[in-house]
């Protein structure tokens, strides 16, 4: 049956559908090289990226995050090795530490890069709560970043920012939904510090991030810090470039300025890591009394399991004994004393004693 439409109401379909459809390009045709990698801060950041700054708890990430604050804002290298390709102001929400804090921590990096405090382009932002999972302070927050116009945002750390289920990946997906918009419509990067599960060393660094994975997957730039003993490491992750692992930090104090550098890496690779039974066994020799294993996994900076398989194999071999309090090494035996010149139990003089005895009367003057 032959179509009673007009023939201009076919072309007005045919027109709508192509207007709708889909851009499309021979595989052949497309560009061969795409846009080079723009940094932030190089090697740890890109420019304009979302991301996490995670590690256990007293892993230094604060630090690592005004250290990155410093740079961006003076233009000097990060932690003095990283270079920083697009410098400017930077907007700060420290919601743990005090300002007094954070001004001395400020400043002693500052003092560490060589760059004048005083004129430093960093706000800080004062207000007591910053709860992004509410209208009413994200509002306020782009409003601030309206105002300010910085090119970073650091938020530290996400625990504080909301009262969300952070396991919950659609409750947690739409607080990063909105920093991504925030990034997007100002065009700054932001950095959201963010804890990781205790004894996480087993996992990849963006698995062992705390609540759902939503947050490994959001972010553009990640950066991970890991303390193993004394030894405080920091590793990248980047969506469009090369990542990089087990970078040595050293937390240094001159005086007043407090601040992370880089060690060399080849002097940390050489010194060969102790073997978990030689780890637990330096760590019992800490403490003068028995100790639990959670406390021991804590000195040891060791997952559980292996902790108990080393404390296993130790009080096999006599090492380490164990009571309702814990687990301590096996003190020695205390050191007998040698049997004096009065005996020794049977009635007669041992033959060192008629030794020392005989070579004393030697020593002795002759009478008369």
């Amino acid at each position: 049956m032959r179509s009673t439409q007009p023939p201009s109401q076919h072309s007005s379909e045919r027109l709508s559908h192509a207007l709708n459809a889909l851009p499309v390009q021979r595989a052949s045709q497309l560009e061969c090289h795409g846009p080079q990698t723009q940094w932030l801060v190089e090697g740890l950041w890109t420019d304009q990226a979302v991301g996490i700054l995670g590690g256990e708890p007293k892993c230094c990430k604060s630090f690592l995050a005004l250290d990155v604050a410093v740079s961006v804002a003076s233009g000097t290298a990060c932690l003095r090795q990283f270079p920083v390709r697009r410098s400017g102001p930077v907007l700060l929400f420290p919601a743990e530490d005090s300002l007094a804090v954070v001004r001395q921590r400020l400043e002693g990096i500052a003092a560490a890069a060589q760059v004048p405090f005083a004129s430093l382009p960093v706000q800080v932002i004062t207000a007591p709560s910053l709860r992004l999972d509410t209208a009413a302070d994200r509002q306020r927050l782009a409003q601030t970043v309206e105002q300010q116009r910085p090119i970073l945002l650091i938020l530290d750390p996400l625990i504080r920012l909301h009262r969300l289920d952070e396991n919950d990946a659609t409750q947690i997906a739409t607080l990063l939904s909105y920093l991504r918009e925030l990034q997007r419509q100002f065009q700054l990067a932001v950095l959201l510090v963010h804890h990781a599960r205790k004894d996480s060393h087993a996992s990849r660094p963006g698995q062992a991030l705390r609540g759902s994975s939503e947050l490994h997957g959001w972010g553009d730039s990640n950066l991970y810090m890991r303390r193993k003993g004394t030894q405080l490491t920091l590793s990248t992750e980047h969506r469009a470039a090369p990542s990089q692992d087990h970078i040595p930090l050293q937390l240094s104090e001159a005086g007043p300025v407090v601040s992370l550098k880089v060690l060399d890496r080849s002097s940390v690779e050489s010194e060969a890591p102790l073997a978990p039974n030689e780890r637990v066994r330096q760590a019992l020799a800490q403490v003068r009394e028995p100790i639990p294993v959670q406390q021991l996994q804590k000195l040891c900076g060791m997952r559980t399991a292996k902790v108990c398989s080393a404390l296993a194999e130790l009080t096999a071999q006599g090492q380490v004994t164990r009571d309702a309090n814990g687990y301590q090494l096996k003190l020695p035996l205390p050191v007998s004393r040698p049997i004096g010149p009065q005996g020794n139990g049977n009635g007669k003089h041992s033959v060192l004693s008629s030794e020392t005895e005989a070579g004393s009367a030697e020593e002795q003057p002759a009478e008369g």
